[in-house]
């Protein structure tokens, strides 16, 4: 594999000049751009430009990661040239949260042929229902197939997320790309870092990813009382403290990891990325600064020892997708969690990524799942 990372900024131009010649029916091109870029700016028209014959798939996001760093306003860019790889991308709309489910069943439709070894999965951050998304996603793919990806977003402000499909850029879509090949080595890892705090409640009324009750109680106001004077900048500050939700009694049942994306005053209900079922139970989570940049090493860790390839024999692309709540609670201090990732790589490893509406990878092994507040990192090389 042929591995190029690259990056754009307004006060620096291209990292690179020219743009690494790669182009070919066997080249993946990820491109994480700020949502200000998205929006008819000639960086993404070059790339498309550069790259005519290439799978070109990225989204708009929270924050750009180029390496150890994270930056606003930019483009951060991966192109890898496979050996014996092939590549191929899907496309599905998905208007609404209703829509998840079947927009997961045709992109895995869509990508699944002999040698589907892994998908990677982009998606419109506010109008879909991530837990109905990779439903559809494992319900249709050949089993063992790796299914990694994240929810586009949109800084802090929860307005409009995009999607970049090739030369276009829109949202109410979801990409993915799927890679095919023996000698593909890919890796995944996932952790987070939060704290829970307060009483474990159950959820008595929801519908899909939408929450409007919490031990018969309006969810929005229960929110709010914990949030006290936070209340006002929701949201954007419900990022600071996210839902812990068990979907199993037993106490040792694995938790997942619930962000909001918006309220509803009128219903005083809250709607998530992911399902909140009935009768799960649910729970507040709190930052613990510390526990967050370890969550990014023990991911990286996990990432790294399943990805299986001599480090000195072929190029490494990891690719950072953290939670925008995150770097809210990290502040200046987001760039430790980044380095911790990289630390754990081979010397040599190229990474980029982004912040993200909620990131989707496997728990250990198994089925992929819709994660909120967790770094989670893929890894991709050819042998």
């Amino acid at each position: 594999m042929d591995l190029e990372t690259f990056s754009w900024s307004e006060a620096s131009g291209w990292s690179v000049d020219p743009l690494p010649p790669l182009d070919s029916q066997r080249t993946l091109v990820l491109v994480f751009a700020a949502p200000e870029l998205c929006d008819g700016h000639p960086v993404l028209a070059t790339l498309a430009a550069a790259y005519p014959g290439s799978c070109l798939i990225g989204c708009s996001t929270a924050g750009e990661i180029y390496g150890p760093l994270v930056s606003d306003r930019s483009v951060s860019v991966a192109v890898m040239r496979f050996r014996d790889a092939s590549v191929s991308i899907a496309k599905a709309d998905v208007r609404g949260a209703a829509d998840s489910r079947a927009a997961g069943v045709q992109l895995a439709r869509q990508l699944t042929r002999p040698g589907l070894r892994a998908v990677f999965v982009l998606s419109d951050g506010l109008c879909v229902n991530g837990s109905e998304l990779v439903k559809g996603l494992n319900e249709t793919l050949p089993e063992g197939t790796i299914v990694t990806g994240g929810l586009a977003a949109d800084g802090d402000r929860f307005q409009r997320t995009r999607v970049i499909h090739g030369g276009a850029v829109q949202g109410g879509i979801v990409v993915a790309a799927g890679l095919h090949g023996a000698h593909l080595r890919i890796g995944h890892g996932s952790r987070g870092g939060w704290d829970a705090f307060g009483p474990e409640r159950r959820v008595t009324r929801s519908a899909g990813n939408v929450l409007y009750e919490l031990d018969g109680k309006p969810a929005l106001a229960l929110y709010k009382e914990y949030l006290g004077e936070r209340a006002a900048g929701l949201p954007a500050t419900a990022l600071l403290f996210p839902l812990a939700v068990r979907l199993d009694e037993g106490e040792d049942a694995p938790q997942l990891v619930r962000t909001v994306l918006a309220v509803d005053e009128r219903e005083q209900s809250m709607t998530f990325a992911g399902d909140l079922p009935r009768g799960c139970r649910a729970r507040l989570m709190r930052a613990n600064f510390d526990r967050l940049v370890d969550g990014a090493s023990l991911a990286a860790a996990q990432a790294g020892a399943g990805q299986g390839v001599d480090a000195g024999a072929a190029p490494l692309l990891a690719i950072a997708i953290s939670c925008v709540g995150r770097r809210l609670v990290l502040g200046e201090r987001i760039e430790e969690e980044t380095e911790a990732a990289l630390e754990h790589f081979p010397p040599g490893t190229r990474q980029i990524g982004f912040y993200s509406y909620g990131e989707i990878s496997p728990h250990v092994a198994g089925n992929c799942e819709l994660h909120n507040q967790t770094m989670t990192l893929t890894t991709i090389a050819e042998d």
